[in-house]
């Protein structure tokens, strides 16, 4: 059994579970496996063969059925595989009874993300953001086989009555280190508002979106400066923050944590410091993975994720990334059936109901190639000066005496 608070490190080989059901269709299923596997890649789980079963709603006892929980069963004995990672949510009974049953560890969607953000973590305030969300997990789902808390139990002085139960003693070291840790966040929190209350009267803009569209590229080049970006999911866990001028105007310029689907609700609580980078901003960035064949349900749950946490109505800047990437299927001129989305071409997406989002501006380029990224700055430039002047009218004859006339430097 892998020890929760080692993560899964020592995994090599997995199965994915995903169930269609009313709640979930076939096509969505099938996109969310392959969120899972990248999940899993980015994780350094090699993902072996895929399972998938149609349902009217998942089993109460172990969220497949009894046939097909034999199929897996005897698929994973016959490959040796060392876990099966279920794309939804196991409750602690679920994942007690899988595991029985196949005699194998068994991670959900939230374990393995959880996981991923334990390896990210950099910064002692991440780190403990993720140690809390691990542990608050991991409550719940405690049972007398885990005897992985027994060296955090010190002397005979911290076992309680002769009649105390591992297993309470198991959960109160889990409780205390709760506790501890939410009195830890408490004053990283206070330290962390002291200092965006220290920034002074610069102007806040946020990068946000889904994870792995492009942020942290988007931020080198505004930025003109090295925040580690790759091809992985929660590249980026520590919200960085850069001083920004675009002509004479400086503002300060956030890269924070990407969302996804599903995402823990523990991590959410715990990481609610490093959103407030998001709350606090007085403009937000949205970018957007155009290439990514369903941008359009990751752009849907960024915007509820934002609701969620307080910022759904900032103002917005809604900027479609990896234009260089999006490749239109093929389409036959001849077909009479409608074309599909994923047939249009950029000049047609641009057209679409993209261009006319309520009163969000939409701006199509490539931060990898650097296409449009001036429009994307001009366009920066008027909406933190329109902030800036509406905040601080006295200062604006002065400030804005010249000009922006698309020169830029960052610091």
């Amino acid at each position: 059994m892998i020890d929760p608070l080692e993560g899964a490190a020592k995994v090599e080989s997995a199965v994915l579970i995903g169930v269609i059901s009313d709640a979930q269709d076939e096509d969505h299923v099938r996109e969310y496996l392959d969120e899972l596997e990248f999940l899993a890649t980015t994780a350094d789980i090699r993902t072996l063969k895929r399972f998938v079963q149609r349902l009217h709603r998942p089993d109460g006892r172990t969220y497949i059925g009894s046939g097909k929980l034999a199929e897996i069963k005897r698929w994973v004995q016959e490959n040796m595989v060392d876990v099966v990672i279920f794309d939804d949510e196991l409750s602690p009974a679920q994942q007690r009874n899988l595991e029985k049953a196949l005699g194998i560890a068994v991670l959900d969607r939230p374990r393995l993300i959880l996981d991923i953000f334990a390896r990210r973590a950099r910064t002692a305030h991440a780190k403990t953001q993720v140690e809390l969300a691990r542990y608050e997990y991991m409550l719940p789902r405690l049972t007398k086989l885990w005897t992985h808390l027994e060296r955090q139990r010190g002397g005979t002085g911290t076992r309680g009555g002769a009649g105390e139960k591992e297993i309470e003693t198991d959960r109160r070291i889990v409780r205390d280190r709760i506790a501890l840790l939410k009195g830890q966040l408490r004053n990283i929190d206070k330290q962390m508002a002291t200092q965006r209350g220290n920034r002074g009267k610069l102007v806040r803009v946020a990068l946000v979106g889904y994870t792995n569209v492009g942020k942290s590229t988007l931020m080198n080049v505004l930025s003109k400066s090295d925040v580690f970006a790759e091809d992985k999911l929660f590249a980026t866990l520590d919200t960085t923050v850069r001083k920004i001028v675009l002509g004479n105007l400086p503002f300060l310029l956030s890269d924070t944590v990407g969302f996804i689907r599903k995402l823990p609700h523990q991590l959410i609580e715990s990481f609610k410091s490093t959103l407030d980078e998001t709350r606090e901003a007085d403009l937000l960035i949205h970018v957007v993975d155009i290439s990514h064949r369903n941008f359009e349900e990751q752009y849907l749950t960024v915007k509820q994720t934002l609701s969620e946490i307080g910022a759904g109505t900032k103002p917005m800047i809604v900027v479609f990334n990896k234009i260089d990437a999006y490749h239109p299927a093929p389409f036959d001129p001849h077909d009479l059936s409608p074309k599909r989305r994923e047939q249009y071409g950029l000049e047609e997406l641009q057209h679409s109901w993209m261009a006319g989002m309520h009163e969000e501006e939409c701006i199509f380029l490539s931060a990898a190639t650097r296409r449009n990224i001036e429009t994307l700055r001009k366009r920066l430039y008027e909406r933190v000066k329109a902030i800036h002047i509406s905040r601080y009218p006295y200062e604006s004859d002065l400030l804005f005496s010249d000009e922006f006339l698309g020169g830029d430097q960052g610091s």
